[in-house]
């Protein structure tokens, strides 16, 4: 068993990083404990499943799954933990990920995946619903959640500052 973590994110294929560190890199941001890895649904279903129960035993409190194509990695990641599970679709074929977002929100009742929206966006809401997650039992993150919405409003006021400004210049 190795160190604890609060969540693991899961994507399909090494190729997904380029979406999924979104998600990393906002988790580093709040100092969240997380493991990213790479392990396939159908590929690779029993490592999947390995991974799903070590982050249980290492007191994971919430898994992030993004993959493309069929994107059954959310929905069988559910199947087989009663940990929340956000699922990211990826664009990864011609249908520009419209086949990952169905197979990952179209799930059956009973085995409920959070859906994200497709890509980088997606891998972004992810971290910050699972930070949401987490900051119902943990106050810092919670405080930290409500400066990061603080900091998103100060940047639109100072945009819409800036354009006043070029605006009444032209004027």
């Amino acid at each position: 068993m190795g160190k604890k973590i609060d969540i693991l994110i899961l994507m399909g294929s090494d190729s997904d990083w380029k979406v999924m560190s979104e998600a990393a890199q906002l988790l580093d941001n709040f100092s969240a404990a997380y493991e990213a890895r790479v392990s396939s649904a159908h590929r690779t279903p029993e490592r999947t499943l390995d991974l799903v129960r070590d982050a249980e035993d290492r007191g994971c409190k919430v898994i992030i799954a993004g993959a493309g194509a069929a994107a059954h990695l959310a929905g069988v990641v559910a199947g087989h933990t009663l940990l929340p599970v956000i699922g990211i679709p990826l664009n990864a074929t011609a249908l520009q990920g419209m086949d990952a977002l169905l197979a990952t929100v179209q799930m059956p009742a009973g085995i409920p995946v959070a859906s994200m929206a497709i890509g980088k966006a997606g891998a972004t809401n992810a971290a910050i619903f699972a930070l949401q997650i987490l900051a119902s039992a943990n106050k810092e993150i919670a405080q930290q959640l409500a400066d990061y919405r603080r900091n998103m409003t100060a940047k639109v006021e100072s945009k819409d500052q800036r354009l006043q400004e070029i605006l009444l210049a032209k004027g």
